[in-house]
């Protein structure tokens, strides 16, 4: 392959795009959408809003550790329905349910 046709990746990280409530409810209810409803997928998004918010001020919001959040809101993490509440009460959203 040629430098001219060479393929350039730069790193892309969804926190830098996570700074406000909208935004963050927009990429959680996508996740929502694309994902089907995966746990993991929304322990994942759940967990990228956290890092993008902080997640030492998250801890101190919800009154959890933060290596309990970690942990929890990791791909392989499964976090109780209260933590999910607790996390996004803290980050200023709310679950919301309609007809499939």
């Amino acid at each position: 392959m040629s430098k001219q046709n060479a393929v350039v990746f730069t790193h892309f990280d969804v926190t830098e795009f996570l700074d406000s409530e909208a935004s963050m409810a927009q990429y959680l209810q996508a996740m929502l959408d694309e994902s089907g409803g995966d746990p993991a997928m929304i322990a994942v998004a759940l967990g990228d809003i956290a890092r993008a918010r902080g997640m030492t001020q998250l801890a101190r919001d919800t009154g959890l550790a933060r290596e309990a959040l970690y942990r929890a809101l990791s791909p392989n993490g499964n976090p109780e329905l209260a933590t999910i509440a607790k996390v996004l009460r803290a980050l200023g959203l709310k679950l919301a349910v309609q007809a499939a």
